[in-house]
C-alpha cells in the first residue's frame, strides 16, 4: 500500500512540475511573441545576407581591387531585439531644406522630417530623421527617411564616422527602428569614390548601440 501512495505522490508531482513548467513557458514567452520575434529575427538575418551580397557584387560593391578579392562577409554584433525599439515620431512642420555637409568636403540638400523618441534600456533616447531632396524626387524613395547616426561603438567597434538607417515614412506616429539593421556609409570601406553625408552633432548617442554591422578587420582574410 505504502508503495502505491508513494508511486501516485511522485506521479503527481511530476504532473504538476510539468503542467508549472508549460505555464510558466506560456507566461514567458506567448505563441505571438514567439512569432513576431521569430519574423523579427528572420528580417534581420536577411539583411545581413543582403548587405554581404552587395558588398560581393562587383557592380555593387564599394570595395575596390584586392579588398574586393578578399572581401568575405561583414561582422555583426549578435542579434539583440533590445535594439529593435517602437518610437513616437514627431513630424517637423515648415522644414527649410539646408546642405549636410559630406566626407568629401561638399554638400547634399536633406530637409528635417521629424524627430523620434525612444528609450534603449530603459533611458529616454531622440533623434531626428531626415529626407533627402534628390530622392524625393524618384516615387519609388517618396517615402524613404534618412537616419544616421553616431553611438559610444563609434570609432571602437564601428566605424568612426558613424552609420546609417533606411527608414519608410509610417502610416501614424509610430515607427519601428530596427538597430540591428544599422550598416556602415560606403566611405568607410572607400573614402576616394564615394562622399556620405556627416552624422550631425544632434545626432550623436552617448550609450553604446552593440547592434547591426561592426567594423574591424575580420571582413578582410588576411
Amino acid at each position: 500500500m505504502k508503495k502505491i501512495i508513494l508511486i501516485f505522490f511522485g506521479f503527481s508531482v511530476f504532473s504538476y512540475a510539468q503542467d508549472l513548467k508549460k505555464e510558466t513557458e506560456k507566461k514567458q514567452f506567448p505563441a505571438e511573441v514567439q512569432s513576431q520575434n521569430l519574423k523579427e529575427i528572420l528580417e534581420i538575418k536577411k539583411f545581413q545576407k543582403e548587405l554581404n551580397e552587395e558588398y560581393k557584387n562587383e557592380k555593387e560593391s564599394p570595395l575596390r581591387g584586392d579588398n574586393f578579392k578578399k572581401f568575405k562577409e561583414h561582422p555583426f554584433f549578435a542579434i539583440n531585439l533590445d535594439y529593435c525599439v517602437k518610437a513616437k515620431l514627431v513630424k517637423t512642420e515648415n522644414a527649410t531644406p539646408f546642405e549636410l555637409p559630406t566626407s568629401s568636403g561638399k554638400t547634399k540638400k536633406y530637409q528635417e522630417f521629424g524627430k523620434v523618441y525612444f528609450k534603449i534600456n530603459g533611458k529616454e533616447q531622440v533623434l531626428t530623421v531626415f529626407q533627402s531632396l534628390s530622392l524625393l524626387e524618384n516615387p519609388e524613395y517618396k517615402d524613404y527617411l534618412f537616419l544616421p547616426f553616431k553611438d559610444a561603438t563609434s570609432g571602437t567597434e564601428t566605424y568612426g564616422g558613424g552609420r546609417y538607417m533606411d527608414l519608410r515614412i509610417p502610416k501614424n506616429d509610430e515607427i519601428i527602428i530596427d538597430f540591428n539593421k544599422a550598416y556602415h556609409p560606403y566611405c568607410a570601406y572607400n573614402a576616394f569614390d564615394y562622399n556620405c553625408p556627416i552624422v550631425p552633432e544632434e545626432n550623436w548617442l552617448k550609450i553604446p548601440i552593440e547592434a547591426g554591422v561592426k567594423y574591424d578587420d575580420i571582413w578582410f582574410e588576411h
